[in-house]
């Protein structure tokens, strides 16, 4: 007999191995990161609903969850298994919006807590006649499950009616995925006119994938055509390494084709003997559990380096679309270096005012205008920076995700933030004039507003100011001309500095927002080891 392995150092390592893998993140819009994201989730949900329960409590029923595509039948199905209607069937599609657990009334108190499916609100309701309004999902938007009791079916095995996985509806096709993850037992069902179809397929393989225990149906197969379809059918499965599957056929009757809800006893007979056994024999039943728990964590051999992976190359990503933000400021910062001690600012109305100065312009009046050339240089950097980082970006498919491509209305302006930050600039320099000022030993010292005015020219005019630093020497002396300059200098570079800062840290605040790290590839990886040593 297979034995579930359940001792507490396995599970304290595959809930490491859980939180690590919810923990992953893939933001970016990479080619393989909707697969990693879709695997991830799959991952969890089989993890938080399935393996942890099942090797926690080895001695709870088996959970047989009916899956398949729309119309295939599944609701007709478990009603026929049950002997009961318990779940809505009929010829409108989808007809299970609500997923459907039957168990046998004493195995009631395994369903009823959060055991297994977590993230569902458990619902009750009566007994219900055929031709009752069945309960649908809360208002609010509530994710329910409904869970019946019938004395018909055994102890030890549950039935649960899925969602269509094929629904038109996204919602149910992720809630049919989840709940198919839950299981013990994976009933496929399909149709003798649909079951070439891709949908089930798709599952089939995932099954074959995951190593889980599996039973097909073959539901609504016409009398005539029962041996030909079934010889197709078991050809298709055996291609594809599913031979060993076993297989039930379903003849097509009025009760499957008008959604009658029931079918004969008869025609449903050989699936649920096969059930029976799985709840009621020791072997089938350890044999069945153990498959599919162990088939998942096989499975994590190859799924846990696949998710590493796409962590990757998230943070290569990252790092890529950060070096071009960091290029584009770096090389726009040297260039504005290049341009401030070229004299730049001292351009257009600045070089106006400074000619007039002092006769026909006041300290304050060139300080005003150097101050706005200042900013709109500094703004015209850091928009040929962003321009620079967004040709860059329209080159890296990473940067298309929705964070990254916004702009958030709510943010100032670089304007409005350049212009505080060059008032600041401003007021700090007469601060220091104020101070130079001070010390001077003379009666008449001159008026400190002028000496910002010549010393901020200075810096600013290049070549063209030279009669600045010469005025500025007359005005404070030759040291005290120098020492302003030095420490105004020191003062323009910290701003320019900050600024440049202020503005490549904006820019890379929603891509630092997203959260993309190193740390997940290798916590992957070792969670994962860990858990291999443990077993």
């Amino acid at each position: 007999m297979v034995t579930l392995d359940v001792r507490p150092q396995l599970l304290d390592a595959l809930s490491a191995l859980r939180d690590r893998v919810a923990a992953a993140r893939f933001p970016l819009p990479l080619a393989g990161a909707p697969r990693a994201r879709a695997n991830r989730d799959e991952l969890l949900a089989q993890l938080d609903d399935y393996l942890v329960p099942r090797l926690k409590e080895p001695e709870a029923p088996l959970l047989a969850v009916v899956g398949g595509s729309t119309g295939a039948g599944k609701s007709t199905l478990v009603n026929s298994l049950v002997g009961r209607r318990v779940s809505e069937a009929g010829v409108l599609r989808p007809t299970t919006r609500t997923p459907v657990l039957v168990c046998h009334p004493e195995d009631h108190h395994w369903f009823s807590g959060m055991r297994v499916l977590p993230d569902l609100t458990r619902v009750w309701v009566p007994h219900q006649d055929p031709g009752d309004e069945l309960l649908l999902p809360g208002e609010d938007g509530t994710r329910v499950l409904r869970v019946e009791t019938a004395d018909s079916l055994p102890r030890g095995i549950a039935l649960l009616d899925a969602p269509d996985i094929d629904s038109l509806v996204a919602d149910n096709r992720v809630l049919a995925a989840e709940l198919i993850c839950a299981a013990d037992i994976w009933v496929m069902v399909t149709t003798a006119a649909r079951y070439a179809d891709a949908v089930p397929w798709h599952l089939l393989r995932s099954a074959k994938e995951h190593n889980a225990t599996l039973v097909t149906v073959l539901d609504r197969v016409p009398h005539q055509v029962v041996s030909e379809v079934s010889r197709q059918y078991g050809a298709l499965l055996a291609k594809a390494g599913l031979g060993d599957v076993p297989r039930f056929t379903v003849p097509e009757l009025p009760e499957s084709a008008w959604g009658g809800g029931l079918l004969p006893a008869s025609a449903v007979a050989t699936l649920r003997s096969w059930l029976v056994q799985q709840a009621q024999d020791p072997g089938a039943r350890h044999q069945s559990m153990a498959r599919t728990a162990y088939g998942v964590l096989d499975s994590l051999k190859s799924r846990m380096p696949e998710l590493a992976g796409a962590a990757a190359a998230q943070y290569a990503a990252a790092l890529r679309l950060t070096a071009a933000v960091d290029g584009a400021y770096d090389s726009e910062h040297a260039r504005v270096r290049g341009r401030l001690q070229g004299g730049a600012v001292l351009a257009g109305d600045a070089l106006k005012r400074w000619r007039a100065f002092p006769l026909d312009c006041s300290a304050g009046e060139l300080l005003d205008a150097l101050a706005e050339s200042l900013a709109a240089l500094l703004l015209c950097t850091v928009t040929a920076a962003d321009e620079r980082v967004d040709d860059a970006w329209r080159r890296e498919p990473a940067a298309g995700a929705p964070e990254l491509t916004g702009r958030d209305p709510s943010l100032e302006s670089a304007e409005h933030r350049i212009g505080m930050a060059v008032r600041r600039w401003r007021r700090e320099l007469e601060e220091y004039a104020e101070e130079e000022v001070a010390d001077l030993d003379r009666s008449i010292a001159p008026d400190p507003e002028v000496v910002a005015a010549l010393v901020a020219t200075a810096l600013l005019g290049g070549r063209r100011a030279r009669s600045a630093g010469e005025g500025l020497a007359e005005r404070i002396g030759a040291h005290g001309a120098l020492r302003l300059r030095d420490r105004a200098g020191r003062l323009l570079n910290d701003h320019l500095d900050r600024v440049v800062h202020t503005e490549r840290e904006r820019r890379l605040a929603p891509l630092d927002a997203l959260d993309v790290h190193p740390e997940p590839q290798a916590e992957l990886i070792a969670a994962l080891s860990v858990l291999q040593k443990e077993r």
